[in-house]
């Protein structure tokens, strides 16, 4: 049986979660708790050696990154529910929102998330406690990171990081408004992944997201959040609640 390591639903390990119940599939759920750094396990990076989720085992094989565990999905275990087009062209389409999301919009808003949220995690440790967790750490980029949140992002940084976030809310409302998916006339895996992170955005980021000012996002991530396979993942799943930055 498929074997999913993640956290819960959402960002990054809603993607592959969302498309085995989207699909149907079985498997065998692994959440991981990133408050007790359990992606930084030995046991764990035995899996990944990167120490990050989601992570996929499928028999003998590994597979990592959270958009081509999607596509092998697709891939390896054809479905009656597709969520890729059969055309180059559609194929493509799909493929310039999920490159998109991957190298931009995601990018941003883990930033503002690292911010507000992640450094919570650490707060109460003590310097030789936070280090410790650290060399744990085997990308050194997520050190950097883990340490910025600790000790707060330069506001510089932040600044560009929400403009940024405003750009990518209004491209995706502006085609929104026009088409009901991402690739017009079929939802595909493209919207599984900009949904992972758009999700929960009128919320977080009130001041770029509402009915009034983003129509065509808003009624998107609404007819996403009504899907079945949706539904039952939120149910099935806890999401992690992480307390904002003081």
């Amino acid at each position: 049986m498929l074997k999913l390591y993640s956290f819960g639903p959402a960002a990054n390990s809603l993607k592959p979660l969302l498309t085995l119940y989207e699909k149907g599939l079985p498997f065998e759920k692994n959440r991981l708790d990133p408050a007790k750094f359990e992606h930084h396990t030995d046991w764990f990076k035995a899996i990944n050696p990167r120490g990050q989720v989601p992570a996929l085992v499928d028999g003998d094989h590994v597979i990592t990154e959270s958009t081509v565990i999607c596509e092998y999905l697709e891939d390896e275990y054809p479905t009656e529910v597709k969520l890729r087009p059969e055309t180059s062209w559609g194929k493509a389409q799909m493929r310039v929102w999920t490159k998109w999301v991957d190298e931009y919009f995601c990018w941003c808003v883990s930033t503002i998330g690292w911010h507000r949220y992640v450094g919570n995690m650490v707060k109460s440790l003590s310097d030789a406690e936070f280090e410790e967790k650290v060399k744990a750490i085997p990308v050194v980029e997520q050190q950097v990171k883990w340490r910025r949140a600790r000790e707060g992002f330069p506001q510089d940084l932040l600044d560009e990081e929400m403009r940024k976030i405003g750009y990518s809310v209004e491209r995706l409302d502006a085609h929104l408004r026009q088409h009901e998916w991402l690739v017009p006339g079929q939802y595909t895996l493209a919207d599984i992944c900009n949904f992972a992170i758009a999700n929960g955005m009128q919320l977080g980021f009130p001041e770029f997201v509402s009915a009034e000012k983003t129509p065509g996002l808003v009624r998107w991530i609404e007819q996403i959040k009504a899907r079945p396979a949706v539904k039952q993942m939120y149910a099935e799943v806890e999401l992690e609640q992480l307390g904002p930055r003081d």
